[in-house]
């Protein structure tokens, strides 16, 4: 792992711009810049740090699964925000300056100007005492988790926006948004136990995940331990019954017996399979810290491990959430409960008018109009999203725009065209697209070749060399 490169700050004597009331100037460098772009991700665990360096047009990590997409981007939206302690991070601003925000475990959170090596922090403190470059620019947490990164998901939501509305408009309204509603408190909810144990919502995932892993052990070990005791009384009784029966017939006293070794037999079995689970857990672990980021993302979360109340309330918030989620989708599908909120006038003036058509007696089955080229249509998703992340600031600033797996279940047909798309238009924003698609990785390689993207692809750690041969003596006749 790398150590972050970000010097330690000289308090500026009366150069930095002040601010007359923390966040009364919303968007207040917008004089001066535009575009906000990552230099550096620097993330700290204990003694450890794991350091990521960013391209300023277009950055693909490659290799990274579900989980580990999950941490990374909530890592790179919570270090804009106000929350990721242990989360550094160096920005670039198309102005030429260039900022480092320090979050340290347990210190005062700082904005650094790293080439005049002074303290600006006060220009990015909110009334509430707390570094946000997000709300320096008038944008909350929520509509950045929901507008910095863009998924699959977001996409096919994007390309059958009417269909949707017309699925949502078919739900009964009163119980769609109070799913909706509640689903919201929920998130706010887990939001604000995330702060107060010091952790972020995506903790939560690592944590069910490990106690899965834990719970498959335990349930293995109280099987083989149950069965165990079962077992000792039966093999007992099948050599204690075969005595007598020997006396009367040899060949009936091996039932007993066979009873009795199947049984032995099927305890070693299961003795087997705790083993098995025990080892699959240790080496499971062993491997993500070894060679990924979840490894990593695994340390972060130890100490909040260690204490039991604070994973329980993380827990029980995750659990109330997962429950408001599960409630959603059972009546909204896949429909991102924010593009709900976003689109409700939408979809209540739907509603209302299927209302009237079948009070009229008039309700007709008339299938959506089908999409003349989806790749088009993804096409103007895209564009759109980084239309939108050009002036997403309240005076106009860009901010990164994180591409989490998009592409998933595409055509093979349909990414090159994308993936040219993306590379012409990264910049502004600037884009970091997270993927574990083997076709996506081999577009990035040859294109970084030119210098117009990066990489960064997860490498195990090197094997110890193999001790080189002993030469051979000739042997004289």
């Amino acid at each position: 792992m790398r150590r972050g490169r970000c010097r330690e700050p000289v308090e500026d004597s009366g150069r930095t711009r002040t601010r007359s009331q923390p966040g009364a100037q919303v968007g207040a460098w917008a004089g001066r810049t535009r575009d906000v772009r990552y230099e550096r991700l620097v993330i700290q665990a204990g003694s450890n740090s794991f350091s990521v360096t960013l391209h300023p047009r277009l950055t693909v990590i490659a290799g990274v699964g579900p989980l580990e997409r999950e941490g990374l981007a909530g890592e790179l939206i919570g270090a804009l925000g106000s929350s990721r302690s242990g989360v550094h991070a160096e920005l670039q601003l198309d102005d030429g300056r260039h900022l480092a925000v320090f979050r340290p475990e347990g210190g005062r959170h700082r904005v650094v100007d790293i080439d005049r090596a002074t303290d600006v922090s006060r220009e990015f403190t909110t009334p509430e005492g707390r570094i946000d470059v997000l709300a320096h620019a008038g944008i909350d947490l929520r509509r950045a988790r929901r507008r910095l990164r863009l998924g699959a998901a977001d996409l096919a939501t994007g390309t059958k926006g009417a269909a949707l509305i017309r699925q949502l408009a078919d739900v009964d309204q009163s119980r769609l948004w109070s799913a909706a509603e509640q689903l919201r408190r929920t998130d706010d909810h887990l939001q604000q136990v995330a702060e107060a144990v010091g952790s972020a919502p995506e903790d939560a995932a690592v944590i069910d995940k490990i106690e899965q892993r834990h719970q498959a052990f335990e349930a293995a070990q109280e099987r083989h331990e149950r069965f165990r005791a079962k077992s000792i009384g039966i093999a007992i009784t099948g050599a204690v019954a075969a005595v007598p029966i020997a006396f009367f017939n040899r060949i009936a006293a091996f039932g007993p017996l066979f009873l009795a070794s199947i049984t032995v037999l099927i305890s070693v079995v299961f003795r087997s399979l705790m083993e098995r689970a025990a080892r699959a857990e240790e080496e499971a672990l062993a491997e993500a810290g070894a060679q990924s980021y979840l490894g990593f993302h695994l340390q972060r979360v130890n100490g909040l491990l260690a204490s039991d109340q604070n994973r329980k309330r993380l827990m029980t918030a995750a659990d109330e959430h997962n429950k408001a989620v599960a409630a959603w989708r059972t009546m909204a599908g896949d429909i991102q409960v924010d593009w709900a909120f976003e689109h409700r006038e939408e979809i209540l003036a739907a509603a209302r008018l299927r209302r009237d058509i079948t009070a009229l007696g008039a309700m007709s089955a008339t299938a959506p109009d089908a999409d003349g080229d989806r790749t088009a249509d993804l096409a103007r998703v895209l564009v759109g999203r980084l239309a939108e992340l050009r002036h997403l600031g309240a005076d106009g600033e860009s901010f990164p725009l994180i591409l989490d797996e998009p592409f998933v279940g595409l055509d093979p047909g349909m990414k090159p065209s994308l993936l040219e798309l993306l590379g012409n238009s990264a910049g502004s924003p600037q884009l970091i697209l997270l993927t574990e698609d083997e076709e996506v990785a081999s577009w990035a390689r040859l294109e970084a070749l030119t210098g117009a993207l990066s990489i960064i692809e997860p490498a195990p750690e090197p094997a110890e060399p193999a001790p080189a041969p002993l030469p051979r003596r000739r042997i004289s006749a």
